[in-house]
């Protein structure tokens, strides 16, 4: 067992145990399991621990590589999926469009303040005017019932098909780096073009995450894929590491949400 933690981060072991739990669940009730929603970490993490294994079988809704938060079935090798499986309900926002705009922090307060824990809900897309998100179907009706106000404006649901999913309007601008070590602080410094000693400042203050966590240790270390985001900001991700160049130091892609 210690040889699949050696794999991940330490700080992530609940999450894998609890992979595993519902890996054991498939396989010994021969029933499928659905989770929350997963950020991409936590995917990668599931992705991994089942893997191709010949008895469990995995699949990932919404099935789009533009949509971040998924809902997971896992499932025996004799069940077919369908999409009523994976419990999700696509909202369309309606506010006075003409008067405001509104922006994900709003949104993503709005339905926290509902009492809605953040894995029972997914993406909010924006392309202006347009806005819609995902719930689990356990809380999609407590929702659309209490969603009735974002910060002074009236606002109200309509439940929409997947087939009228929109795709954000956010972007992901993307710049080849060199760095001379993969610590947050380094990757911080260099994504958002700041000083090394500002990017420290940052981390110890709280306010920049890795994977949706706080991270305060300016000497974590930045994996393949890891999402980050600096308060004020905005949102940047780690896309790949190219390797070492001639000078030992890391040839990196990073994305810079625009």
């Amino acid at each position: 067992m210690s040889s699949i933690y050696q794999h991940f981060r330490s700080e992530e072991k609940d999450f894998i145990d609890q992979v595993l739990e519902w890996r054991n669940y498939v396989e010994t009730n021969y029933a499928p399991k659905l989770t929350d929603f997963l950020d991409p970490r936590q995917q990668r993490i599931l992705i991994s621990i089942i893997g191709q294994h010949q008895e469990v079988k995995y699949s990932l809704f919404p099935n789009s590589e533009l949509v971040e938060r998924k809902r997971v079935l896992i499932y025996p090798d004799y069940y077919i999926p369908s999409c009523e499986d994976y419990n999700v309900a696509l909202y369309r926002l309606n506010y006075p469009v003409k008067f405001i705009t509104l922006d994900h922090r709003q949104i993503l307060g709005s339905i926290l303040s509902l009492g809605i824990k953040r894995e029972k809900f997914g993406d909010i897309i924006l392309n202006q005017p347009i806005v819609q998100f995902m719930v689990a179907e356990e809380v999609s009706s407590y929702v659309q019932m209490h969603l009735n106000q974002i910060g002074k404006n009236k606002v109200s649901l309509d439940r929409v098909s997947f087939d009228q999913l929109i795709q954000s309007e956010e972007k992901w601008k993307e710049k080849v780096l060199t760095v001379s070590s993969l610590r947050l602080d380094v990757i911080i410094a260099s994504t958002y073009n700041i000083s090394r000693q500002k990017a420290k400042d940052y981390i110890a203050g709280g306010i920049v995450k890795v994977n949706w966590k706080n991270v305060e240790q300016v000497s974590f270390d930045v994996e393949e894929g890891d999402v980050l985001s600096v308060r004020g900001l905005g949102r940047s991700k780690l896309i790949s590491i190219e390797g070492r160049t001639k000078k030992e130091k890391w040839r990196i892609v990073a994305g810079l949400l625009n």
